[in-house]
């Protein structure tokens, strides 16, 4: 079994695992819903978004691995796949179990709308590498954004049971809203290097522009709840370690494999 590499948790590198690892999982999230979409076409929609992120994912560990240094670089697999859960820095939102079809518009229309904010912050990025994957990555956002957005009206405007089963993803994923905007350190950080915003200063754009979709499909926005969850900070929900078995069970068996 191959070993868990060890990571150095600059600031920097943090922060680009923050939004590197979002991708990633919700990726894999994504890829479970490959066969099973209600409509062919909607399961051939999913699948390229999924590849978007994982693309997005690749280009961020990629960069993340480099400026890690300590002398020993870490390429984009062993990034993926050979870190311990604690050394992954996800929002707690992609990584729940993959849910029904209301689950999934819904949260894909959260992260698309935070994803195309943060990049278009971060194609004015000081880091001319982060600006450039940001500059491609904006696009496909917006498509992400407008597709998953038209769901969530159709869903919410539409019978009586997508409309329940809506309301129900909705509320279930609102618990994981504050997390989003959490900021600490690491934003800290970046804000003044000039890295990437604060996460905290796009919670009211993101919020117009999800009170805009909820308006359009006739749905309530949920009140936010006390609760705080922490993926950004690397402590993760119950469901983390069994997407990262299946995730690293390749790469940790037969190292260094490749297809």
């Amino acid at each position: 079994m191959q070993a868990s590499i060890e990571l150095n948790r600059t600031p920097t590198v943090q922060y680009l695992l923050r939004i590197g690892d979002t991708c990633l999982v919700l990726a894999q999230r994504l890829g479970e819903w490959c066969g099973h979409a209600p409509v062919l076409e909607e399961d051939i929609a999913m699948a390229n978004i999924a590849l978007d992120l994982v693309g997005q994912a690749r280009a961020l560990l990629t960069h993340a691995g480099k400026l890690e240094g300590q002398g020993r670089e870490h390429d984009e697999d062993q990034l993926a796949y050979l870190r311990d859960e604690r050394d992954y820095f996800n929002l707690t939102l992609v990584e729940l179990p993959r849910g029904d079809f209301a689950f999934a518009v819904v949260r894909n229309t959260m992260v698309a709308t935070l994803l195309k904010l943060l990049w278009q912050r971060l194609a004015a990025s000081s880091d001319a590498e982060v600006a450039a994957i940001a500059g491609k990555a904006v696009k496909e956002a917006r498509y992400h954004q407008q597709h998953s957005g038209d769901w969530v009206v159709r869903l919410g405007d539409g019978t009586e049971e997508s409309r329940r089963r809506t309301e129900r993803a909705l509320k279930q994923l609102w618990l994981y809203m504050p997390e989003l905007f959490e900021s600490d350190a690491v934003d800290e950080a970046a804000s003044a290097s000039g890295l990437g915003p604060a996460w905290s200063e796009l919670r009211e754009p993101w919020l117009s522009e999800m009170q805009q979709v909820l308006d359009a499909a006739g749905l309530a926005m949920p009140q936010e709840a006390a609760f705080r969850s922490t993926g950004k900070q690397g402590v993760h929900s119950e469901h983390m370690g069994y997407i990262l078995a299946e995730m690293q069970h390749l790469q940790r068996s037969y190292p260094g494999g490749v297809w």
